[in-house]
């Protein structure tokens, strides 16, 4: 072992698979609030929240109060839907207090993907139908299912052949609804396309998305996976535009740091997977009633400390704070943000000079020339103009490195 590289260091590239040639190689030591801390000591700005997960920030004491107190209970006692179980009952409870009454039925799984292969069965089971319609430059997860309608075609020519029957539009173009049709049994789109960069449709789009699929029989499936629990200023992003889904997924900031997604829908929808065959979606793990417990504290959290009816007024003040030459676009909504640069290289030396500069941003993996900062909710003003401060110091440093030309 090289002087000065510590044991977890070595088995981190020596055993654990890699995603990539070039992983950040952050050596964590804990978090709280905001901040990363490194095995150093060193605090550094979660300007990203873990990929849209920690909205209400690191180790919120109530959400580790609801983990002891379940911890103290119970862990795993049965794959999901068969016992009764109070964590599980009481996450239902407070889901039903920030949903429209229309969404009454909740399958509760692991992840994100899970939750749009659990949706996208339930589709295809209620209506009959096989064609699913998706959007170019959309991500929906990794496993085979949501690949499949995820698109990105550098994430996917690896593993082909994917799930047949699927067919793309383009996002926020009124004349491409047409091609949804009574051969469709539903469209899965994300309110704001999140990995293509924060691109955000008109309202007249979705709605006549909505009205789209109504008329056809579709079912409409909103992927708030990203957007879902505040990060856009409301609740979920489907508030924005004045309509509802017919199945919802959520996942990410769901549990508060915990890993739990659900996707949801009417009970009359939900209930066709219990018949022919019994068992249409099963999972062990979802719904386990210690990240149950911590989301239902998550939402307690949301409600309580009124964290997101500040959420777009804390935004407006992070986009005026990033005022550099080199920027070409910033795209914003609530705390969500892409900003877009020349080239990719530029943003690789970006989000490096912010590392160094105690920053922790991320680029998007379809739109190499933009980085996203997702932080979280909770940031304060004053957090908010100092990690400003050393984006911009960063961008400065990464251009002088490129010797770039703006």
């Amino acid at each position: 072992m090289k002087k000065g590289v510590s044991e977890n260091n070595r088995l981190f590239y020596d055993h654990l698979a890699q995603t990539t040639d070039f992983p950040m190689g952050l050596e964590v030591d804990k978090s709280e609030g905001i901040y990363i801390f490194d095995k150093n000591g060193k605090a550094y700005f979660d300007m990203i929240s873990g990929i849209s997960v920690n909205n209400i920030g690191h180790s919120h004491p109530q959400v580790i109060e609801a983990i002891h107190n379940q911890l103290k209970k119970h862990m795993h006692v049965m794959a999901y839907g068969e016992f009764i179980q109070d964590a599980q009952s009481q996450l239902a409870e407070k889901l039903s207090e920030i949903l429209p009454a229309k969404l009454d039925c909740f399958y509760l799984v692991n992840s994100g993907t899970e939750a749009n292969e659990g949706a996208i069965k339930l589709a295809k089971r209620y209506t009959g139908r096989t064609e699913i319609i998706s959007c170019f430059n959309s991500y929906h997860g990794n496993t085979s299912g949501s690949l499949s309608v995820t698109g990105n075609e550098n994430k996917k020519y690896a593993f082909r052949p994917l799930i047949p029957g699927i067919r793309f539009i383009h996002f926020n173009k009124m004349s491409d609804l047409d091609l949804i049709s009574d051969k469709t049994a539903a469209v899965i789109i994300e309110p704001i396309q999140g990995d293509a960069g924060v691109r955000i449709p008109s309202v007249t789009y979705m709605q006549a998305l909505r009205k789209r699929c109504d008329e056809t029989g579709v079912l409409l499936i909103l992927d708030e996976v990203q957007t879902g629990f505040g990060r856009t200023g409301k609740w979920f992003a489907f508030e924005h535009f004045n309509i509802v889904p017919d199945i919802l997924t959520l996942a990410k900031a769901m549990g508060g740091g915990m890993p739990i997604g659900a996707f949801i829908a009417n009970r009359e929808v939900m209930k066709t997977l219990t018949h022919q065959p019994p068992l249409g979606h099963i999972t062990t793990f979802g719904g386990h009633p210690v990240n149950c417990a911590a989301a239902r504290a998550t939402i307690e959290v949301l409600q309580k400390e009124k964290i997101i009816s500040e959420v777009e007024e804390k935004g407006r003040l992070l986009e005026s704070l990033l005022k550099h030459r080199a920027i070409l676009e910033i795209r914003r909504i609530g705390l969500m943000m892409a900003i877009e640069f020349k080239n990719a290289g530029i943003v690789k030396d970006i989000v490096n000079e912010c590392l160094r500069e105690g920053i922790i941003t991320f680029w998007f993996l379809s739109t190499a020339n933009s980085f996203r900062l997702a932080p979280p909710l909770i940031i304060t003003r004053d957090q908010i103009k100092e990690a400003a401060g050393k984006i911009v110091v960063a961008i400065d440093k990464a251009l002088d490195k490129n010797n770039a030309q703006v």
